[in-house]
């Protein structure tokens, strides 16, 4: 499974900007449904499909979030570029 993962230590109100060249699939889990999803496993998420430029999702809650970006198995690449916004 090909995908692109970005870790990070976010606040409630944080807003995470996700910078797309293609549509994709963004997902905001917590370590626990990170790992559910890496090892092909049932997990949750905050996210969807996204498309190209911009994309902005938020934590439900403080604390470490894992950001995964990927095209669910179909063919191609994405190219993507994440910025956290503090509030």
């Amino acid at each position: 499974m090909k995908f692109l993962h970005y870790d990070f230590q976010l606040n409630g109100g944080d807003i995470v900007e996700v910078t797309l060249d293609t549509a994709a699939n963004v997902r905001l889990m917590d370590p626990t449904n990170f790992l559910y999803y890496r090892n092909g496993r049932k997990y949750k998420y905050t996210g969807g499909l996204a498309g190209p430029p911009k994309f902005t999702i938020s934590p439900p809650s403080k604390g470490r979030w894992h950001v995964v970006i990927d095209l669910a198995g179909f063919a191609g690449n994405v190219n993507a570029s994440v910025k956290v916004i503090r509030t």
